[in-house]
């Protein structure tokens, strides 16, 4: 039996002020390969999608913005109430990632968006929310 999402998650489009864009990339054996993704996850319980965003790229890339746009949000799956929101994030102040015991093999790259976007037409994000972000993002 498949367990559907029931927790509204967050991903987000980190864009420094020369145009590139915090990648994160790790190995997803179940999927047969290496693969990218931009930061993001699911809420935790009491938390707001905004919170959600900003504690996701704080710990996933090391990155807090000062300046946020949202992006729109979708359903994750037909059978879900869960949603995706997705975020913009400029104004960028870089720290360490604070990478929890599953995301130990995260590794976080600065690439300029339009090379995300060519990387996602060839298939390179696992999951769909990145790709879509990059292309609602300002270029």
């Amino acid at each position: 039996m498949t367990t559907l999402p029931t927790r509204d998650a967050c991903v987000v489009v980190a864009q420094d002020h020369q145009g590139l864009v915090a990648v994160l990339s790790a190995h997803f054996a179940g999927h047969g390969g290496e693969y990218l993704f931009l930061p993001g996850g699911r809420m935790e319980d009491g938390e707001t999608p905004p919170q959600c965003a900003a504690r996701e790229l704080r710990e996933e890339a090391g990155v807090t913005a000062a300046s946020w746009r949202p992006l729109g949000s979708y359903a994750i799956t037909l059978a879900s109430p869960a949603r995706v929101h997705l975020y913009e994030a400029h104004d960028l102040t870089l720290g360490p990632q604070e990478l929890t015991p599953t995301e130990q093999d995260f590794k976080l790259s600065w690439w300029p968006r339009d090379d995300a976007v060519d990387a996602a037409r060839k298939g390179r994000f696992l999951l769909p929310a990145g790709p879509l972000a990059l292309l609602l993002a300002r270029g």
